[in-house]
Parts: C-alpha cells; structure tokens; sequence
C-alpha cells in the first residue's frame, strides 16, 4: 500500500482535533435523527450543567470524557444515541462568583437594584457559558448541540414554576416558620445540602443556671433561655416535675425558669441538663414544637445581638462572646472553661460562615411521600448503581429525609411564582399573578424569593428533554445513564429521582454511574487557595485531548478518586504516537488477502468481546486497559513483528495487519476519538469511524 503523506511526519494534536471536531459536526451525526440506518433502540445521557459561572476544571473533563465514551460507544453499536448538553444558571453558587468580583471592584451586592444586579450576572453567566461551549467541544464531547438548554431558558422557568404550582395545588409545598439554615454573610437561607460540617477546637462554658450546671459553647444564644430540659427518667432531677417554674439570676438580671421534660435529652451528656434556645437550634426548636413553647430571636440576620441581649444589643455575636462570659465570670455564673472542646461546626459550603440556624417564614418541599417513591422505585430494581455501595447512601437519605426549603433569599434564579399575606403570612401559589387580596383580608406581595437551584436541576432529565410534552421526551425518557460525580449521591441523584417519578410516573434514569472526584498528583483536593488547580485545557494544549481523555479513564474505578499526574498523560500522549508510528507501518506493509479465517483475527474477536462486556457494565477502567495493552503489547510488540519476517507465516500476518488495526481502531475510538478519526480517513477516505459498526454486534 502506499504510504499517506501525512503518515510521514509526526502526530501533532494541535492541528488535528480542531480540524476532526469540525467534521463530526459538519457531519449532523451527533443529533441520533441523522443517524445512518435509522436506528431504533435509543440510548440517552443527559449532561450534568456544569455551572456556568468559569471555566471547566479537571472534574469537569472527567464526566465530559465518561459520557462521551458511553455516548460514542452505544453509537457505534447502532443505536439511536442522545447526549444532550445543557448549563446550569447555578443559583447562590454562581452569585457568590459575582459577589467576589463586586467586592474586588469595591461595590456590594446590597447597594445595588435588583434588577440592574440581575443583568450583571445574566451578562457575566451568558459570557461565561460561551467559554464552556468552547472547552467542551476541546474535550470532543459528541454531545446533540441543536438541543443544548440553559436552566434559565424562557420555557424551562415556565415549566420550573408550573411544577411549583402543581405541587402546591398538590399539599406537597407549604409555607412555614421553620428553622433554616442561615449564611450571615450572604444573607440566605441555604438547604443541608449546601452546608458543611467542619471540626473545630472551641471553648465549651460551663455555667450556673439557678440550682443546674449547665454546659454550652455559645453564650452569645443564651439571653433568651427560660425553659430547663431534662429527661423524664433521670433520677437525679426526679423532684422537678413538668412545667415548675424556677426563679434564678441570668445574665442580665431575674428570670424565671420553667422545667421541660423531654425524651431527646442525652443523660450521658454533661450533667443531663440544658436550656434551649427555639430560634436558633434545629434540635431546640423541635423541643419546643413538641411542647408548644415561645420562640424568640436572640441574633439578627447580620449575626448581631437584639435588644432581648441588654446591654450586649448590636454587637456582632463573634465580638460578643468573650464580653459575654466575662459578665458571666463577675456574677459568679460561670464555673469552668473547657479550652479544648472539639465538635463539628456547620459552615456555608462556599464562604465557611458558621451556619447560624434561624426560624423563617420559608417554601417547603415534603419529603416524605416523595422519598418514599424513591425507595419504591429501587428496591423493585429499577434503578442500578455503579458502584453498587452506592445504594446504600442513597437508601439512607431517603430515608432519613427532612422537609426541604426552597426558598432563597438572592436575586440570581427562578423566580418563585407565590404572594404572601403582609397581615398573617400566609402563602399561595400564584402562576398568573391575578391574586391581590388572603382569604383574611390582608394584602398580597409578591414573594421575592428565587428558587433553591436544585429545584430546577432536580427536574433536569425531564426539562432537558422537553418536558412537559416532547417527541424527545417519549423516545428517551427514562434516560439510559445519569453519570456523576460521587459527591452528588444525596444532593442531586435523589431529587431528580424524585420529581421524574412526581411528574411523569417513572424513573429519571436506568443506571447511575458515579466517579470520583480528581484530586492533584498528591493526591489532594485541588482548591485555588492550595494553587494546584489544573486546567485541561491547558492539558490539552500541551498533550493533546486524547491523552488527557484516556489517563482519566485507565485504572480509574468508579467512585474511586483520581489523582491525575501529568507524567501518566505523557505517557499516553506516547501511546498516541505510538498509534500513529504503527498505522504507517501497517500502510507501508499491509497485504491484501483473505484473513476472516485467521487464529490471530479469532484472538482479536475474544478480546473484543471480553472489551465488550466491559463496555456494557460500565468497565471503562478495565475496557481502556485491555484495549491499550493488546495494542502496544500484542500487535505492536509480536503481531508486527512477526509480519516482518521473509516466511510464510511473515506473509501470512501481512494479510491480517489492516483488518486487525481497523478493529482495534474502532475500540479505541470511544476513548481516544480525535487521533482514531484522523488515522481513519486516512485508511479510509470519506468514511466517518464515529459511525462505524462496534466490532461485537450481537
């Protein structure tokens, strides 16, 4: 055969796999509709939205070369395969990333109208998303982009809000003061699942509280305290009967104190007595729901004491403490300090405020009926996890599950589509904002609030879709595959299970698939404060996107955590060269002949078919592997060697060398496409290896 001019000189990535991505899509073969054949079988993968407030990181090309090797692959095996793209308006995440420029530019969100601070971030967020168009396609995503959806397109607000609407009409929303978690900084209330828990070494107080020791490591909260709980079954305190009064000296003078016994108490915990403080405790407040006592604010939403603090009122809490406890010390209230308490603080998980807990008037989700769904739905086997320990996670979140706010108090979002009552509060859904006046007569307003970003991406397999009605939607809904990131098990996984099961009666997806997270060589976080972020793009120029694409992929076990080292995608930019070095030995010396007979082709078909297997039990890891060693090892190593031998079974491989390497393109293809497309139209003129026949077709 006569060798390609291009074979001649050495495989240069750079201008390749721009030149190769604009073929696939000049082609239409990434939208299943244009798809030779006609094909009838569907397979469908969403897009996780990455956020679309920056650029892509190392995480981001991860799931992006996962769901195109699934995509790719189910492709080549002949089915209609949808990957759809999408971007997430990312809610307080994203208007954090805003707020952090405003204050390098000296502005502040909170001087600023609300709706001249929406435009900044839609312009900022619209900008943005344009950069990840960009590096998604540099990752080689053959993902449907006719069908890309923004979580703030028109359409899918409506839908957002008509869900709200539905389950409001539905008893599954309510309006109620309940405790939330608060971010004193942002000033919003936040979901346990955009909370942390961090350890840390406080100071825990102990002190008197009229004839009980007391412990506490928040002083500042106990202005307010007048109920004294104890368990009913503790003997020590058996003389206290529900509901005594006790007169005692506090913090700023008399108070009378009223005994609440009350089965939550921990007798093994200190001395087995506490106060509470209802506002600003999630276990507190429960106790005082229970015996249906008075709640009252101590801090304000800037974290500053109340006047109920005395002399202590608008002093931030964090300055407050110490000037607290020394008034303690002079009144002889505080008998000892524990300098070395550790215990988990629960923090903002995007500034590290400390959380403070805060009833509000808030939306809430019931979660209950729908958790129970869920659980309905996977123990009748049809959700599968990969890995399976995964289940087990998912199973305790819906069972332990907790109404959910969805009301945040930013301007970046979907707007709540509710009014409520300024005279008692109460809250209705309001779609087409006809209402004006409660049933008690008071004024409606209009609720301010946005959404919690997770109520709309929780919908996101229907909404990407075309929900509420769509050709799409009938064709590939369940979807396939939802591949994600570990992290996501309790945050997003239940509540898209949730909503398609509310909403459409079946489940979002068949099968999750979780990775880990990618950590840097060491095998640490990356974070911008460590300064060991890696950008693949940056990766991508320096080794090419297949070898980035496959060095996240080989040996990487599902949820697993990776860490990614540039010295193991060198090698696989050398596994790339490698590829290119043996097609032009196979052009130069190649033989044609008749080899569908042949024991090496059998070897091969085995390998595929083990490959296979890999493949539809979602084995890249080993998949990947398998089909690198075979190349390097078997054919460049023994199989090539042997066809350079001047005898017959020299001349004999010579016939099998181009029908072997064909195949092996194909495998590799899902992991490794830019380079495998490039070498294809050189063996192959014209012919697209994306839509090539998977060797195994059974």
């Amino acid at each position: 055969m006569a060798i390609d001019e291009k074979l001649l000189k050495p495989y240069d990535p750079s201008t390749t796999e721009q030149k190769i991505y604009r073929l696939w899509e000049e082609s239409g073969f990434f939208n299943p509709d244009n798809l030779p054949n006609n094909p009838r079988e569907p397979f469908s993968i969403i897009m996780p939205p990455p956020n679309a407030n920056g650029r892509l990181h190392a995480g981001h090309a991860l799931f992006v070369t996962l769901q195109d090797i699934m995509t790719r692959y189910h492709r080549m095996r002949g089915q209609k395969s949808l990957w759809v793209p999408g971007f997430d308006h990312a809610g307080f995440e994203t208007q954090i990333v805003y707020e952090r420029k405003l204050e390098k530019e000296g502005r502040s969100r909170f001087e600023m109208k609300p709706e001249d601070l929406y435009r900044e971030i839609y312009d900022f967020t619209i900008e943005n998303k344009k950069y990840m168009q960009d590096d998604i396609r540099r990752l080689g995503a053959s993902c449907d982009w006719s069908r890309e959806k923004f979580t703030l397109d028109p359409e899918i607000v409506k839908t957002v809000q008509q869900t709200f609407d539905k389950m409001f009409k539905d008893d599954l929303i309510y309006r109620g003061d309940r405790i939330v978690n608060w971010c004193a900084k942002h000033q919003t209330s936040l979901s346990d699942v955009e909370t942390e828990f961090e350890e840390r070494t406080e100071p825990f107080y102990y002190l008197q509280y009229g004839p009980f020791v007391i412990g506490t490591s928040r002083p500042e909260t106990k202005f307010g305290d007048k109920y004294v709980v104890m368990h009913p079954n503790d003997k020590r305190y058996a003389k206290y009967k529900q509901g005594d009064k006790i007169d005692l000296e506090w913090i700023n003078g008399p108070i009378t104190a009223t005994v609440i016994k009350d089965e939550s108490v921990d007798m093994e915990f200190g001395t087995g007595v506490m106060t509470i403080t209802p506002w600003h405790s999630k276990e507190d407040f429960e106790i005082a729901e229970r015996h249906k006592l008075e709640k009252e604010q101590i801090i304000d939403w800037k974290g500053k004491l109340l006047p109920i603090a005395g002399e202590f009122a608008d002093i931030h809490i964090s300055k407050a403490r110490h000037m607290i406890t020394e008034k303690l010390k002079e009144k002889n209230l505080l008998l000892k300090i524990d300098e070395h308490y550790k215990h988990n603080v629960k923090v903002c998980f995007k500034c590290n405020t400390i959380i403070e807990p805060q009833i509000k008037d808030q939306w809430f989700v019931k979660m209950r009926p729908l958790a129970d769904r869920a659980l309905d739905a996977v123990n009748s086997g049809k959700i599968k996890f990969y890995p399976d320990n995964y289940e087990k996670i998912f199973r305790y979140w819906m069972e332990n599950t907790i109404d959910w706010n969805i009301s945040r108090q930013i301007i970046w979002g979907i707007p709540i589509p509710a009014k409520i009552c300024e005279s008692c509060k109460r809250g209705y859904s309001d779609l087409d904002d006809k209402m004006t006046t409660c049933e008690c007569g008071g004024i409606l307003r209009k609720d301010t609030d946005t959404f919690d970003t997770w109520f709309s991406s929780g919908q996101w397999t229907l909404l990407a879709l075309g929900y509420p009605k769509s050709k799409d939607l009938d064709i590939y809904h369940p979807t396939s595959v939802m591949e994600t990131g570990h992290d996501l098990i309790f945050k997003w996984i239940p509540r898209m299970v949730i909503f398609a099961l509310y909403l459409r009666e079946e489940v979002a997806f068949k099968n999750v698939y979780l990775h880990g997270l990618v950590n840097d060589e060491k095998g640490e976080k990356m974070s911008k404060s460590k300064g060991n972020v890696v950008n693949p793009i940056a990766l991508i120029d320096t080794f090419g996107t297949d070898a980035l694409r496959i060095a996240l992929v080989v040996g990487n076990t599902p949820g697993t955590d990776l860490s990614l080292s540039r010295d193991k995608i060198k090698g696989y930019k050398n596994f790339a060269n490698k590829i290119w070095n043996i097609t032009r030995f196979v052009q130069e010396n190649a033989q044609e002949g008749n080899s569908s007979t042949s024991e090496l082709m059998e070897e091969f078909k085995k390998i595929a078919e083990d490959i296979t297997t890999d493949m539809e039990n979602y084995r890249f890891h080993l998949a990947s592997e398998k089909i690198y060693q075979y190349i390097w090892h078997r054919f460049a190593d023994e199989i090539i060697e042997e066809s350079k031998k001047n005898d017959e079974k020299g001349e004999q491989t010579k016939k099998i060398l181009l029908p072997i390497w064909q195949e092996c393109l194909k495998i590799l293809h899902p992991f490794m496409p830019f380079v495998t497309e490039e070498i294809w139209q050189i063996i192959n003129p014209g012919k697209l290896l994306m839509i090539e026949s998977w060797p195994i077709n059974d």
